[in-house]
């Protein structure tokens, strides 16, 4: 407004605008974004009580824990997000037993198998990526892994679910799923992180957050599909491409992977969290409606633009008397 006015104007221009509209409409702003961000973080609130299957099935989550899992194409990270996932079908699955491999280099045996779910979700909390400048994924060592820990249980319906970005440092997964197969133990895979763009990866030096570089150039990770692919076809799975999408693998498990693995023994009853982020991102889009329909000039000031001045002339060719 300076460079359009003189400094007597901007004064009056600033009064005609609206300095409380004004910033009412920045507040709106800013609180659909902060709606948006929590809507975002997919919060819940409540329980709500539902019937499911309960089948005798014994599953091996392998979960990726490489430096590569840190990209945050989903947020938090991609392995807070794996992580959830795993949460999420624990929370529901009633009479399974499961387990937990993680693996950034070298795979671990974190959680043998069990039907007690503090167990996992207290591993998952305790889970810290690889984030030095040396490793790399091994996925057939995980599922060789993951093959010996299923062999304690009984007889049939078992089943690997990976969650990885693809990444693998010539672990020949493809023949270890095969052998896994041969055991009787089907593979599912669940593709994490953007496939086309991907994202940096960050790391922790000295205390310092910088991104991991090759050649002086800053490494972007990308989810490889077409390794995770042939996994899965090789053990008799399917191929679950999360990207950076909210996946449910809640649903997903409870309604294709257990079916195909397992048997239906009889329903229970479980407890579900239960999702609000609609009113969140309802709230979101509300605000900015009402921001946008929201003008600048108050009613007031309106007005008293509309109402027309007098523009009566002045009477000329009168003269006052002398005295």
């Amino acid at each position: 407004m300076s460079r359009l006015a003189t400094s007597n104007l901007v004064v009056r221009f600033e009064r005609a605008i609206g300095p409380t509209r004004r910033t009412a409409r920045a507040i709106m702003l800013v609180g659909a974004l902060l709606l948006l961000v929590i809507g975002l973080l997919d919060p819940r609130l409540g329980i709500r009580f539902e019937r499911v299957a309960q089948r005798n099935i014994d599953v091996i989550f392998a979960l990726d824990t490489s430096r590569s899992m840190l990209a945050e194409d989903l947020r938090p990270t991609r392995v807070a997000r794996a992580s959830q996932y795993i949460e999420d079908v624990v929370d529901q699955a009633v009479g399974d037993r499961f387990g937990l491999v993680v693996y950034g280099g070298t795979p671990t045996l974190k959680v043998p198998l069990t039907r007690d779910q503090h167990a996992i979700k207290l591993a998952l909390d305790e889970i810290v990526p690889r984030t030095g400048r040396r490793g790399g994924s091994m996925i057939g060592d995980a599922i060789r892994l993951s093959e010996d820990a299923l062999s304690i249980g009984d007889a049939g319906f078992k089943t690997i679910i990976i969650l990885s970005d693809g990444d693998d440092m010539g672990s020949y997964p493809v023949e270890a799923a095969a052998a896994a197969a041969e055991a009787g133990i089907s593979i599912w895979t669940i593709g994490i992180g953007d496939e086309i763009d991907g994202s940096r990866i960050p790391i922790d030096v000295e205390g310092e957050r910088i991104y991991l570089t090759h050649d002086g150039q800053e490494v972007w990770s990308v989810m490889k599909p077409d390794m995770l692919k042939e996994i899965a076809a090789a053990a008799s799975g399917q191929f679950i491409p999360a990207g950076t999408s909210n996946l449910d693998l809640a649903d997903i498990y409870n309604q294709i992977i257990a079916p195909v693995t397992g048997k239906r023994v009889e329903s229970a009853r479980v407890e579900r969290a239960i999702p609000r982020y609609r009113w969140f991102i309802g709230g979101a889009l509300l605000l900015l409606a009402i921001e946008s329909m929201l003008g600048l000039r108050g009613a007031k000031n309106r007005a008293a633009r509309s109402t027309p001045r007098s523009n009566t002339p002045p009477i000329h060719g009168v003269r006052r008397s002398a005295a």
